[in-house]
C-alpha cells in the first residue's frame, strides 16, 4: 500500500473523518520490548520476564503501553505524507488509552482519522485519532489523538 499523499491544506481538510488503512502488519518480538526496555529503564517484569509472566495475567510478557504508541510514526509515514510546509513537529497527544494489551509475539497495524484540521499564526494543527488492532484480538491495543504542527 502507498501512503496517501496530501498536498495541501484543502487535501488534508477533504479528508476529515475519514479513515485511511490499514497498515501493514508489525509483529512485535521480545527483542523490540527488550530494546525498548533498556531505552526507557523500564524493565519491569510483565515485559521482560518471560518466566515470571508464564504465570502472570495474561500468561507471557507485553509490550509497553508507550512502546505501542512509540509505533504511531512508524504507522504514519505508512498511512499518509504530509506535503504542505516546511516541517512536521509532534505537538502533542490530546488522548491515549491502551484497551487491551499487546502480548509478545502479536502482530499490529493501524489506521488513521484525521479529526481536526485548523490554521493559527503558528502554523496549521492537525489531529489524527490512531486506532491500533491486534490481529485476532476484540479489542484495540491502543487508541490515541496525536497533534501534528505543520510548520509554515
Amino acid at each position: 500500500m502507498s501512503p496517501r499523499i496530501f498536498d495541501s491544506v484543502e487535501m488534508i481538510r477533504s479528508a476529515l473523518g475519514e479513515q485511511i488503512g490499514p497498515s501493514a502488519w508489525i509483529t512485535v518480538d521480545q527483542e523490540r520490548v527488550d530494546l525498548f526496555a533498556d531505552a526507557t529503564s523500564d524493565h519491569q517484569w510483565i515485559h521482560c520476564d518471560s518466566e515470571r509472566a508464564a504465570s502472570g495475567p495474561y500468561g507471557t510478557t507485553i509490550a509497553h503501553g508507550y512502546l505501542t504508541l512509540s509505533l504511531l510514526p512508524a504507522f504514519a509515514v505508512e498511512l499518509y505524507t504530509i506535503m504542505v510546509g516546511s516541517a512536521r513537529v509532534n505537538y502533542g497527544s490530546n488522548k491515549v488509552r491502551y484497551p487491551a494489551p499487546v502480548r509478545v509475539g502479536s502482530r499490529i497495524r493501524a489506521t488513521a482519522t484525521i479529526v481536526e484540521c485548523r490554521e493559527e499564526s503558528a502554523g496549521i494543527f492537525m489531529t489524527v485519532r490512531y486506532a491500533i488492532e491486534i490481529e485476532g484480538g476484540g479489542k484495540p491495543a491502543l487508541i490515541a489523538e496525536t497533534v501534528t504542527l505543520i510548520v509554515p
